[in-house]
């Protein structure tokens, strides 16, 4: 089910401390973002935040659980997307700290790092290519 255009605009009230929101398609899944980075999804209108070693605690503390999928040759899948525990969405500004942690597990998760590095990469090679001309 698509994020309907008034949770999207809730989210983006929401958000806005984190960075420019914006959403995207991802995996079937709509993503949210803040300054480009995928903080989490939204499924069925609840939030799932990404988590990291130093997070994941807090949010099976509070009961979040983790977004899990099956694949098709039948491989269950856990991600490190949590659902927010449900006492957040009555505190917008702790929900905010706990995006901002998201952004963070984002930043520093092994994709985007690797990500980074082919970027330098490239930018390394271009750089090289115009100084040999």
């Amino acid at each position: 089910m698509a994020l309907s255009a008034s949770y999207r605009d809730y989210l983006a009230e929401l958000l806005a401390p984190v960075g420019k929101f914006s959403t995207k398609r991802v995996f079937g899944l709509d993503g949210i973002m803040a300054d480009g980075v995928l903080l989490g999804f939204v499924i069925d209108e609840r939030i799932h935040f990404r988590t990291d070693a130093a997070s994941v605690a807090a949010y099976r503390d509070g009961g979040g659980k983790p977004f899990t999928f099956a694949k098709a040759n039948g491989e269950h899948i856990v991600t490190s997307y949590y659902s927010l525990p449900e006492r957040l969405y009555d505190e917008p500004d702790e929900l905010v700290r706990w995006a901002r942690l998201a952004r963070e597990a984002a930043l520093q998760s092994p994709s985007a790092r690797a990500r980074e590095a082919r970027r330098t990469r490239r930018t390394l090679r271009s750089v090289t290519k115009s100084k040999a001309r």
